[in-house]
């Protein structure tokens, strides 16, 4: 698969990232080491800060909007005020895994796999599912991001996949599609350190994570394909991950690791997040 994201060095706390044509700086609290190509830092075309606020420097010479193709998926990205850009690329090795994953096992199965994609952000996994043929539920709390995720489908040309496009809180949608007995072969969840639901409901990782396992265990079919677990929250280590999936399942593989940005060989990877996955085998 194209991907035209690309890590170009860190440190300092920050990291330099090329996506597309667009050189942008931004910080990066866990590159704690010393530059290893100082000169390539004149190439930002913007940089992103905290010291004094949110600021951002050069935004005004960006497009509103651009199009980068990261992980197989064409995305729309843009800066905002907090400095995110509508796509997290350390997650792109997954969208790979999950759209390889869902081929294979819908093979295996011989009938399209239903996945339900949690805080689902701007869709990147979602998609690389849809390009699988899965049938996907992607659910955000945020309706300017299902509406940027749309938009994003729209790009890919699957705005006629089967996707529903869900605005809600993640634990009360949950709740009820307990209720229905509506079940899925495949799970992703990336639950934020602290979130609000669609009508401000409060969400803290450390109090509400398992509640929503035990609610993703409910709606998984007899047969499932996997549960995928992702955290940027400090402390969630990728055992952490992967203990908390093994309190629901006694047989099948686990697998843990951490999310990296990366670029060419010689530039250091730079750990950003950590992942726990369970995959019934």
């Amino acid at each position: 698969m194209a991907d035209q994201y690309e890590l170009l060095d860190s440190g300092n706390g920050k990291k330099l990232e090329r996506f597309g044509d667009v050189v942008l700086e931004r910080p990066c609290a866990q590159a704690v080491w010393n530059p290893r190509f100082p000169e390539r830092w004149r190439s930002a075309d913007a940089q992103f800060d905290r010291s004094n606020g949110l600021n951002w420097s050069g935004r005004d010479q960006l497009d509103d909007a651009w199009h980068v193709e990261i992980g197989g998926v064409v995305m729309k990205l843009s800066a905002t005020d907090f400095g995110h850009l509508g796509v997290f690329p350390e997650t792109r090795t997954l969208w790979n895994w999950i759209r390889e994953t869902l081929t294979v096992q819908g093979k295996k199965k011989n009938r399209p796999l239903s996945f339900l994609n949690l805080f689902a952000y701007s869709g990147g996994a979602t998609l690389a599912g849809a390009q699988a043929g899965a049938s996907c539920c992607h659910l955000d709390a945020s309706k300017g991001m299902v509406d940027w995720a749309r938009e994003n489908a729209r790009l890919n040309q699957l705005q006629d996949a089967p996707i529903r496009w869900i605005v809600d809180d993640v634990i009360k949608f949950l709740r009820r599609e307990v209720r229905r007995n509506n079940c899925y072969d495949a799970i992703l969840l990336d639950p934020p350190s602290f979130g609000r639901g669609k009508k401000g409901e409060l969400y803290k990782i450390e109090e509400q994570l398992v509640e929503t396992l035990n609610l993703v265990h409910q709606v998984l079919n007899e047969d499932p394909a996997f549960v995928l677990l992702t955290s940027h929250t400090p402390g969630f280590s990728p055992i952490v991950l992967r203990n908390l999936l093994e309190q629901y399942h006694d047989i099948g593989r686990f697998e843990c690791g951490e999310m990296l940005l990366t670029g060419a060989e010689d530039v250091m990877e730079l750990p950003n997040g950590n992942w726990a996955r369970w995959i019934n085998e």
